[in-house]
């Protein structure tokens, strides 16, 4: 007599048939998930697209198009001759660079140190000073910019480069992400450096400063992105054109040059000032994303 319930074993069919559903539906979520991610590609990137076509179209192209047209037969360079003819925008350009270079190089200094103070220095009250200092974080920067500005008036700092430059070279999220950093470097090195009567600036230039490169290169980058695009402080603080950057520029040839009606011309000027950025994105990427992972990991 035969046992009726005994099962029978998967045969290599069968194991191939599982095998191909299986890549089936690999194959399916994976053209749903890169569909779903091209399509968030093209919604990210059609502005920027927009804005670099719409440079090399002609005033009288753009102007007679009831419908917009996604290409141009005819491009021509013309708007990028009048983004540097109508406004000193190379002036504005460096001007940016000034304030960003020297914004950029204090705030490192200010904030090495700083973290360092939290990280390795033992004080009293440490904790307690540090938690206040976070919740400065929880301040409106309005009510910030409202302070700096009395009292960067009241020292009699208005349009000049020290005016633009003081209130940004400090930064409490950028002293805690390398607070954190510091923090993961193990303090047996500091306790041996010390031993060795290495003194504590020595051993943040030599131990600290190189094992959280990737850290301090992502702040870099991060600071320059946000000096290059800062724009109500600047606005704020100066009414002198000698002073005015990028940002501040793209109001002014709104305003007093031809944006209102150049559209063209208008989006010449702002594909000038924005690739500076994009290129320094693109090239440090990596750099920026391993920074705030170790930045934000602790152990």
């Amino acid at each position: 007599m035969t046992d009726t319930n005994k099962t029978t074993a998967p045969t290599a069919q069968d194991y191939r048939l599982i095998e191909a559903a299986a890549r089936r539906r690999r194959i399916i979520k994976n053209v749903l998930l890169y569909t779903f991610l091209t399509l968030c590609a093209l919604a990210v990137l059609f502005p920027f697209y927009w804005m670099i076509l719409t440079s090399f179209k002609t005033q009288g192209a753009y102007n007679s198009e009831e419908i917009p047209k996604f290409y141009t037969l005819a491009p021509t360079l013309k708007n990028y001759n009048v983004a540097f003819t109508a406004v000193p925008l190379a002036k504005y350009f460096l001007n940016t660079l000034i304030f960003t270079v020297i914004t950029t190089a204090a705030m490192m200094v200010v904030i090495v140190l700083a973290a360092f103070g939290f990280a390795r220095m033992n004080f009293p009250g440490k904790n307690l000073v540090f938690s206040l200092f976070l919740s400065l974080m929880m301040i409106p920067n309005e009510l910030v910019i409202i302070t700096n500005y009395v009292t960067i008036t009241s020292w009699n700092m208005r349009n000049t480069f020290l005016g633009l430059i003081l209130p940004s070279i400090t930064s409490v999220f950028y002293i805690y992400l390398l607070k954190e950093n510091f923090e993961q470097i193990p303090e047996e090195l500091y306790k041996a450096a010390k031993v060795d009567g290495t003194s504590d600036f020595k051993y943040l230039l030599r131990v600290m400063v190189p094992i959280s490169k990737p850290t301090l290169v992502t702040i870099t980058i991060l600071k320059v992105i946000e000096c290059w695009n800062s724009y109500v402080w600047p606005r704020l603080i100066t009414d002198d054109k000698n002073y005015y950057l990028v940002s501040n520029g793209i109001q002014e040839i709104r305003q007093n040059g031809f944006g209102r009606d150049n559209i063209p011309a208008m989006m010449a000027a702002v594909v000038v000032i924005s690739v500076p950025l994009v290129i320094l994105f693109l090239v440090f990427r990596n750099k920026i994303m391993e920074g705030v992972s170790r930045g934000g990991t602790k152990g």
